[in-house]
C-alpha cells in the first residue's frame, strides 16, 4: 500500500484540487481533503482534531469541511464546521458518503472524492452561497499525515 503522499499519482490530485475549486465556485464553503494512512480510532474523530489542527474554524462563517481519508484503514469521513452544523439537517453528509463509498468499494477514490467535493459544493450552496467578494480562506491541495 502506498503512502498517503504517493496514493494519488499527480494527475489525480490535479482532479481532485480542481474538484475542490470547482465546488468553492458554488459555495462560500470551504472544502480540504487530508488523507493519512491509518486511523487509529474513529475516522469522524479524527477528521474532528484535524479540523482543528489545521485551523480549519477560523473561516468568517465557521463554513468549512474537512473530507479524511486512512488510505490503508479504508476509512473516510466528512465533518463540517460549527456554521453548516448549526444551519443543515443531521444527515446532511449521508448522500455525500454514500457517493464517495461506492466509487471507493470499486477502487476508484480519486473520482469517488472528486465527485463527493463537487456534490459537497452543491449542497452547501443553499446554506452558503457564492458572494462575488468571497475570498479563498483554506489552501485547496490535498494535506497530508499531521499528529
Amino acid at each position: 500500500m502506498p503512502k498517503a503522499k504517493d496514493f494519488f499519482t499527480v494527475a489525480e490530485s490535479e482532479q481532485i484540487v480542481q474538484a475542490i475549486r470547482d465546488a468553492e465556485k458554488a459555495t462560500s464553503g470551504e472544502i480540504r481533503v487530508h488523507l493519512e494512512e491509518k486511523c487509529k480510532g474513529d475516522a469522524l474523530e479524527r477528521a474532528i482534531a484535524l479540523f482543528d489542527i489545521l485551523k480549519m474554524d477560523v473561516t468568517e462563517l465557521h463554513n468549512g469541511v474537512i473530507i479524511y481519508l486512512a488510505v490503508e484503514d479504508k476509512k473516510f469521513a466528512i465533518y463540517g464546521g460549527k456554521g453548516i452544523n448549526e444551519k443543515v439537517p443531521a444527515n446532511f453528509w449521508q448522500q455525500t458518503r454514500d457517493v464517495m463509498q461506492a466509487h471507493f468499494k470499486e477502487g476508484r477514490f480519486a473520482q469517488g472524492l472528486s465527485e463527493g467535493i463537487l456534490q459537497a459544493g452543491q449542497q452547501l450552496k443553499t446554506y452558503f452561497p457564492y458572494q462575488k467578494e468571497d475570498a479563498n480562506e483554506l489552501d485547496d491541495n490535498i494535506s497530508y499525515h499531521h499528529d
